[in-house]
């Protein structure tokens, strides 16, 4: 059939292009309005929290006090000297950052809830707060956490023996400490839900903007003590997550007590100013890098010294350590790299908590070890390509500087199409003359790999209390041939609808429109892990290949007693059941399965059903980034004029799905280098909670990607597909940051934190002339 590798439009847009999607904020109208009332200060102790004076009929005020039995969210990991913090859903006795939830309002409607909120009296004894990592770290820095000496909630090391000896062998050292700015992954929808009370069952219904219901479902009926059974979470169109929206934050525990006490219907839907202060952040981190190469330009050691700061608290299920653990891990990326040591820390401050953003920590990592290439490539004399090209793993499987397997793929040969394409020589001479006429042009490559697809094995490694992984996919062919895929995967705009359904249909012989992928709703769908870390391609699809598989065999087993032949005999192919000149339709069988079931219940039983499992231990997709970029020396501006990737995901399910993931990728990648950045004033308070100070690009500022894709088949996934939904996030930094480096040489700077905005590149600039 090979439906799969067909750029068929996405089924799931019709709806949204016409306006009709199904939202939060849809389904909350005619609700009970929820506004929470937000700390003001970083840290502080509560003295006084008090409703306005008058409460209208209808309206409720409601404090940590009154959840006194709801158990406070605090996720666990049982390595790393990880340090367990718990965040109470409300606070009774104390605020951590500006922003934290205190009380909630309920009023009629939204205007009545906000004057209720400005009129609530709130007295807080506010103390010095700690931000930044000189602060935590700092010997007599106040603690967020008593139970955090130092400040330190988890940390990792690695130090192989003889690791100092290797790194003194190098001919060449290259030293490089840099800073990569927080972020916000700012989806378009903000975070919110509906909780609704059914009288005739007493039961929950949270309608949530979320990335993983049936995680959420389980958090949160652990946290109110209630039975799991009692709660339905449903993730309906969902306008983006990026990884923000797979936490368990306590509004949502909030709205089901509320729908619970008050046996009613309760909604909150945030602000962009609450989402920009006090849903999660990422990527603040400080990272110290010492790389040791031979005369020859091959990495012989690499040394790490992590710090990320995770804000006041951990985050469910993911905890804090996410992002310095995933930096630990996966800094070698796709070179060799005989001997690796490391450090990680996770820093507490009195700021917003942590989540994974699209890429988490990787597009830290990548620049990081992309600028040490550029640099020792400049030290010894090399060709930025030529550096990668002698450092790139080239034999698979490989084994990773920390015993991760990486499957077959294609590190060098994407690296070589990019550099045939872009035509380097020809740019060269085009940046020499762009150089004597006082312009400034850089070209910066970036080559990554991104860990996509695992299940349990990777995820019980990091020994968390809480372990992900599996995808489990129920499938069922109805009377009419239609069929029915019930996931736990929950998509929210990858177009995971379409591309299952590919799957499915190419394995059962169907036309793709004749599949229904049934998804966030725990209700209906088996227990999943919803959709992250680039996986529902490959775990939810390995699933769905998996059931599609053993109800094909079904089906044709079925054939075979009506056309009175061998199974083996039967195809699925165009609709038809087809042995030799004899063939039946598909929705004819399955009619006869239902209704007729005694013509052939012995040989498939009575039903058209099946379940498929998938746990992988994980595969890499890989890519090349490259960037060419014009930076005006006197302002700091960089204009994007090029950017290409050259990417690998293994097969490819639907071009134009995986075209618009990198796309997206890739500008959330120059936002990250260019742009974006959540900063704190030293009194904890957030300078940047609008649009007006948090600034992502426009159109103006992103340009046309130019995207190759090569095709490596790995057998570490059946559907021979690889995750790319990160991949463009992760390689734009480095690519960018080694372009603007590139681009500024003459003046002898580089880039060393980003967002690298026009005034970092001025000041780097300032007071250099150009070297001829």
């Amino acid at each position: 059939m090979n439906w799969v590798g067909r750029r068929l439009p996405r089924s799931e847009d019709p709806p949204l292009l016409r306006g009709e999607g199904r939202y939060v904020p849809d389904i909350a109208i005619g609700a009970r309005v929820v506004r929470f009332l937000r700390s003001p200060v970083a840290s502080g102790r509560i003295t006084a929290l008090r409703p306005p004076a008058e409460m209208p009929p209808g309206c409720l005020f409601v404090t940590g006090a009154d959840l006194a039995e709801v158990q406070p969210i605090k996720p666990g990991l049982r390595r790393f000297n990880y340090r367990a913090v718990e965040q109470p859903v409300l606070p009774i006795e104390r605020v951590h950052f500006v922003g934290q939830a205190i009380a909630a309002i309920v009023a009629p409607g939204a205007a009545l809830a906000e004057d209720l909120l400005e009129a609530c009296e709130l007295d807080i004894a506010a103390e010095d707060p700690v931000i930044g990592f000189d602060a935590a770290l700092a010997p007599d820095a106040a603690l967020v956490h008593p139970i955090a000496p130092g400040n330190v909630a988890v940390e990792g090391e690695l130090r192989p023996e003889a690791f100092a000896e290797t790194l003194a062998s190098a001919a060449h050292m290259v030293e490089f400490a840099f800073r990569s700015g927080r972020q916000s992954a700012m989806p378009l929808e903000g975070r919110g839900g509906v909780a609704e009370y059914d009288r005739a069952t007493g039961r929950i219904r949270l309608s949530a903007s979320a990335q993983m219901p049936h995680q959420l479902r389980t958090g949160i009926a652990q946290l109110l003590g209630m039975p799991e059974a009692d709660l339905q979470v449903i993730a309906p169109d969902v306008g983006g997550g990026f990884g923000q929206k797979m936490a368990l934050f306590p509004e949502y525990p909030v709205l089901v007590w509320l729908a619970r006490k008050h046996r009613g219907r309760f909604a909150w839907v945030e602000d962009r100013n609450e989402n920009l202060i006090a849903s999660a952040h990422s990527r603040d981190q400080r990272h110290v890098l010492r790389a040791g190469f031979d005369a020859e330009g091959r990495l012989l050691a690499l040394e790490a010294d992590i710090l990320a700061d995770v804000g006041a608290f951990s985050v469910f299920p993911t905890t804090c350590a996410v992002e310095p653990l995933m930096a630990l891990a996966e800094y070698p990326g796709p070179y060799k790299v005989p001997a690796y040591a490391v450090r990680t820390r996770g820093v507490l401050t009195h700021t917003c908590p942590m989540a994974p953003y699209r890429g988490v920590s990787r597009p830290v990592i990548t620049f990081g070890i992309e600028r040490v290439m550029d640099r020792a490539a400049a030290a010894l004399g090399l060709a930025p390509d030529e550096i990668r090209r002698r450092n790139l793993h080239d034999v698979f499987p490989a084994r990773s500087a920390t015993g991760m397997v990486l499957d077959e793929a294609s590190y060098i040969q994407a690296l070589d199409e990019a550099v045939h394409i872009l035509d380097i020589p020809a740019f060269r001479a085009r940046q020499a003359a762009a150089r004597a006429q006082g312009r400034y042009l850089g070209l910066g490559l970036s080559v990554f790999n991104e860990r996509t697809g695992y299940g349990t094995p990777a995820f019980a490694a990091r020994s968390m209390d809480v372990v992900p992984g599996y995808e489990v996919v129920d499938i069922a062919m109805l009377p009419s041939g239609e069929v029915e895929a019930r996931i736990g995967s929950s998509p929210h705009g990858q177009g995971l609808r379409t591309t299952l359904s590919q799957i499915i249909a190419d394995r059962l012989g169907l036309d793709p429109g004749h599949i229904r992928i049934i998804h966030g709703d725990t209700d209906r769908t088996p227990y999943g892990w919803g959709s992250f870390a680039s996986r529902s391609l490959v775990i939810g699809g390995g699933a769905c290949q998996v059931a599609a598989d053993k109800l094909a065999d079904k089906l044709r087993r079925g054939a075979a007693r009506l056309l009175q032949c061998e199974p083996s005999d039967v195809t699925l192919r165009d609709g038809n059941a087809v042995a030799g000149a004899a063939s039946m339709p598909i929705a004819e069988l399955a009619r006869l399965a239902h209704q007729r079931s005694e013509l052939l219940s012995d040989a498939i039983g009575f039903n058209l059903a099946e379940t498929g499992q998938y746990d992988p231990g994980g595969t890499f997709s890989n890519a090349c980034h490259a960037a060419i970029v014009e930076v005006e020396a006197e302002t700091g501006h960089v204009r994007v004029e090029r950017y290409l990737v050259v990417e690998d995901a293994g097969r490819i399910i639907n071009p134009m799905i995986a075209d618009g993931q990198v796309q997206g990728g890739v500008a959330q990648g120059i936002a990250n280098a260019l742009f974006e950045e959540v900063i704190y004033a030293p009194d904890g308070t957030p300078l940047t909670g609008t649009l007006a100070d948090y600034t992502p690009p426009t159109c103006a500022e992103i340009p046309e990607i130019e995207i190759h894709h090569l095709e490596t088949i790995s057998d570490a996934t059946i559907t021979g597909a690889k995750g790319l939904g990160e991949g463009g996030s992760i390689g734009a930094p480095a690519a960018i940051a080694n372009a603007i480096s590139d681009a500024l040489s003459p003046f002898g700077v580089d880039v060393a934190e980003f967002p690298a905005t026009p005034p970092r590149i001025r000041a780097l600039v300032r007071g250099r002339a150009p070297r001829a």
